[in-house]
């Protein structure tokens, strides 16, 4: 084979090259399809009930839209109320966490 076809078929071969690996680096997270708000939701109470604790998560309702998850209801703490919120954080597919958990303190007797 002389020598210039032989230099333009490795030309050719590289630039074929160099255009697959740039597709495969341009790949986005974006690009990956979102869960569900359904399933983001029901992985948030389940994570809740399993982490925090059936007395914790008794009065958290959650809703999710678009990854990001809405916690309301009522919790007895200060503490509980950042732990709910860490614990949603924590759930894959979750991007935001909006706390709008109300904090009433349990009656002592």
């Amino acid at each position: 084979m002389p020598a210039p076809k032989l230099l333009l078929i490795c030309l050719f071969a590289g630039s074929i090259v160099i255009q697959l690996v740039g597709c495969a680096a341009s790949f986005d997270q974006r690009d990956v399809p979102a869960v569900s708000d359904s399933s983001l939701t029901s992985s948030v109470r389940t994570a809740l009930v399993n982490e925090a604790g059936s007395g914790t998560t008794m009065n958290v309702n959650v809703a999710a839209n678009d990854g990001t998850v809405l916690l309301t209801g009522f919790v007895d703490s200060e503490q509980a109320s950042l732990r709910a919120e860490q614990i949603a954080r924590s759930v894959a597919g979750v991007r935001a966490v909006k706390n709008d958990l109300n904090i009433t303190p349990q009656p002592t007797r």
